[in-house]
């Protein structure tokens, strides 16, 4: 849409202002409110924003402006507040595109993708946790029915019931938008919940998780709680992911060329997928410091994750690098022909980030014609680290500085990220050690007087 189109679309919606929006580095969104009649300044040059003041832009207080401009396909009507839109943008610095923004180096990557003739399409499922905090800082699970205590909460009758309204907004919302909703459930832990829509290409999908939670955050202050995407707010619950599926589509027809009406492994998928399954799994332990991105990350992907490990009985979350049938304790599962699901994702990663490293991981696989190997099809919680390592079975990393030890050694990984790399490792190895200054409550109740 041009400028003139814009506005067209602004009175007919009733659209009075504008929220021009990028991310950080973390995924985070950011945003400058513009009146709608100033649409065609946000068109060209953009917003301006002081990168120095944002985390990970690769500025300091003396840079150029970054300038924000709008991407019109990414038009959003803000639900929560009638007269706002939200408009996901490309950052220009000194008129050219910026290489240090998250969503222009995921086009640039996506670029590589249908050059090579595939579109990557991707469907995440947003779980998240609706949480208080208390007077003492401390968050405990939203419960205002207090019904949400069950050791087993998973599609609960009573605990979605009584996140009714907050499930209706969300979905109401997301219906208005044309999203494509199909599915919403209370999830496996105490007051975690999940809301699905469609697939789409990458970049939008990235878009619109984005948009997610900024929708969470404003529909849960409703009812006065607070979304959390953070992966694993409780120890003794099950964390939050954002399940990633996805295929690889033909660039010229769309049709879906991971799908196979034969395949000798069972699977339904192509040559095509195989490779591309090689690809990811041989770039895993590096693909995890993208998908995920914090300290608090590695709390959801730890071994061990059969009974007992949670709450509920189980964390649903793998912890070994394989790929399978229809199988939940796979890193890769292949819930039907042509449609694959990685399961390590977490709810707390960026998702422009993540995706144009998986893509470069899978491409490379193409390129290589790399071999994912047989697919494992046992229940993996069961199976010892002993028999994971006769099997030559390996981990996900175990720690924020492991995965980011296995990305210094991942060339494809940091090509992926381009210029954003250095600035990435340099900040997350800042957080791990950070964490590592702090002491937690459990260390002052263990050591105080043990020693």
């Amino acid at each position: 849409m041009d400028r003139n189109a814009l506005n067209a679309q602004f009175q007919q919606d009733g659209i009075e202002y504008l929220l021009v929006q990028f991310v950080d580095i973390h995924g985070a969104p950011k945003v400058k409110m513009v009146p709608a009649e100033a649409v065609g300044g946000v068109i060209h040059p953009g917003a301006g924003f002081a990168g120095g003041a944002v985390w990970g832009m690769g500025q300091d207080a003396s840079s150029h402006d970054m300038m924000a401009r709008i991407d019109p396909a990414s038009y959003t009507p803000l639900p929560w507040k009638p007269g706002l839109a939200r408009f996901a943008s490309d950052l220009y610095v000194d008129g050219k595109p910026y290489p240090h923004c998250s969503r222009v180096n995921l086009q640039r990557v996506l670029g590589q993708a249908r050059a090579a003739g595939f579109v990557f399409n991707v469907g995440v499922e947003p779980e998240h946790f609706l949480v208080t905090r208390r007077l003492d800082r401390q968050i405990e699970p939203w419960d205002p029915a207090h019904v949400d205590r069950l050791a087993k909460p998973c599609y609960d009758f009573k605990g979605l019931a009584a996140a009714c309204d907050y499930l209706r907004d969300m979905n109401d919302a997301l219906r208005k938008l044309g999203w494509g909703v199909y599915q919403s459930d209370h999830e496996d832990a105490n007051a975690q919940y999940e809301i699905n829509y469609k697939y789409a290409d990458a970049l939008t999908t990235a878009d619109r998780f984005i948009f997610f939670k900024m929708l969470a955050g404003e529909i849960a202050r409703k009812y006065g709680a607070i979304a959390t995407f953070m992966a694993k707010p409780f120890s003794n619950r099950t964390g939050s992911g954002a399940h990633m599926h996805y295929h690889l589509a033909d660039a010229e027809t769309g049709r879906n060329i991971f799908a196979a009406e034969q395949d000798s492994r069972g699977l339904g998928l192509s040559e095509c997928a195989y490779h591309f399954l090689g690809g990811v799994l041989t770039h895993a332990r590096a693909l995890c410091a993208l998908t995920s991105p914090t300290v608090n990350c590695y709390k959801r992907l730890q071994l061990g994750q059969g009974a007992y490990s949670a709450r509920s009985g189980y964390t649903w979350t793998p912890a070994y690098i394989t790929y399978g049938d229809n199988n939940r304790t796979q890193m890769i599962r292949t819930p039907d022909a042509g449609h694959v699901e990685d399961r390590t994702v977490s709810a707390a990663f960026n998702p422009y980030l993540a995706f144009a490293a998986y893509a470069s991981a899978g491409l490379d696989g193409i390129k290589r014609r790399l071999d994912p190997g047989e697919p494992n099809l046992g229940n993996l919680y069961e199976m010892s680290l002993e028999e994971m390592t006769r099997r030559k079975v390996r981990v996900l990393p175990q720690s924020l500085s492991e995965a980011l030890d296995e990305l210094e050694r991942d060339e494809v990984i940091q090509a992926a990220l381009g210029p954003i790399y250095p600035e990435f490792l340099k900040l997350k190895r800042m957080e791990w050690n950070d964490y590592h200054r702090q002491v937690s409550a459990w260390e002052v109740e263990r050591y105080l007087t043990m020693l």
